[in-house]
């Protein structure tokens, strides 16, 4: 299948098969492919965590608002933070970027209030999440992206230290009756000439 099916096929699921569960080796490709996702100049600010344990997972449902459903039955949950911690961000720059990149960091994003920096950073996360998204769906693994969660809460419950929770992920395989399949309702997307412009 070309990425272009792939793309028309993928939606966002709404209700997931408790009982179907991601193999352990797909778990391991997702976990590759997130590593490989790219970043402003390589700066990697990020930690992603997966949970499949149940009971970790359900508290992280009840911290997630009308999505708990959603979590409750995916076969597994990942959280995207961010490193909020510029000190110890500054230390990883400084040890694992190229000397050009450390220039950069250095140059352009140190000066600026700590704030814009995070949402610098908070930016390269997000690039991460159609990285993983297009995996999934490339993998006919099913996706929901939420940003309606408690992060406080989520921080707490994973014990996540030195980041700020961004958004978190429900994977796993659809219900057949889910009512949000393109194959039922569509896809509903502006028309090409109303997003996309063309300088010939």
């Amino acid at each position: 299948m070309n990425f272009r099916s792939i793309a028309e096929k993928r939606y966002t699921t709404k209700k997931f098969d408790a009982s179907k569960k991601i193999s352990k080796d797909k778990i391991e490709d997702l976990k590759h492919i997130l590593k490989l996702s790219p970043s402003s100049i390589n700066s990697q600010p990020w930690l992603f965590t997966f949970v499949s344990h149940s009971e970790t997972k359900n508290a992280l449902a009840d911290a997630s608002f009308f999505n708990a459903p959603k979590i409750k039955n995916a076969s597994h949950l990942v959280v995207f933070s961010v490193q909020d911690n510029l000190e110890q961000f500054e230390r990883h720059v400084e040890d694992n970027l190229a000397e050009g990149s450390v220039n950069y960091y250095k140059q352009f994003v140190k000066e600026q209030p700590a704030e814009k920096t995070i949402n610098w950073l908070s930016q390269q996360v997000y690039i991460t999440l159609g990285f993983f998204l297009a995996a999934c769906a490339a993998m006919e693994i099913d996706s929901t992206p939420m940003e309606g969660i408690e992060p406080e809460k989520y921080k707490d419950i994973l014990k996540i230290k030195d980041h700020k929770v961004l958004f978190s992920v429900a994977i796993g395989y659809r219900d057949t009756e889910d009512g949000n399949q393109p194959e039922l309702v569509g896809k509903s997307r502006l028309s090409t000439e109303k997003v996309i412009q063309s300088i010939d």
